[in-house]
């Protein structure tokens, strides 16, 4: 089954999420260690059919690169060498700490759990991969 990988990339953590096999909706996966994510997704590449990466990139509110973008580039060069038959999209990832937060919250989370930042990030991803489903999904249309 094909699957699509969302990736909230982080200093300290990254979250990510996948797609369901007919790339409608996304789901919070997994938060892993930014030092283990590379061997974290060559594991799931090698027993799950992976089609593709959706990469949150950080955008300042006026559209130019936010800082934090610098060390999503090193990743993303990382993706590259190490996956160069999946392709890799970025999609702005403004906003999605706070979606993330009004899901938990509408979700009936606890404040306590809502505090949990491996939590946010995991949801996070879910929010850029359906972001990038819905438009995949719309063009198609």
């Amino acid at each position: 089954m094909d699957r699509i990988l969302g990736i909230d990339y982080g200093k300290a953590r990254v979250g990510v999420a996948v797609s369901d096999p007919l790339g409608i909706f996304a789901s919070p996966l997994e938060t892993v260690p930014t030092a283990k994510i590379i061997e974290y997704l060559q594991k799931y590449a090698s027993s799950n059919s992976l089609v593709g990466l959706v990469v949150g990139y950080p955008m300042n509110l006026n559209g130019k690169k936010a800082e934090a973008a610098a060390d999503v580039d090193v990743f993303l060069r990382q993706l590259a060498r190490i996956f160069p038959e999946i392709p890799v999209t970025l999609e702005d990832e403004r906003f999605t700490s706070v979606l993330a937060h009004r899901a938990m919250i509408d979700g009936g989370m606890k404040k306590s759990d809502r505090r949990d930042k491996m939590q946010v990030d995991k949801i996070s991803a879910a929010i850029i991969l359906q972001g990038y489903l819905d438009k995949r999904n719309r063009e198609h249309d």
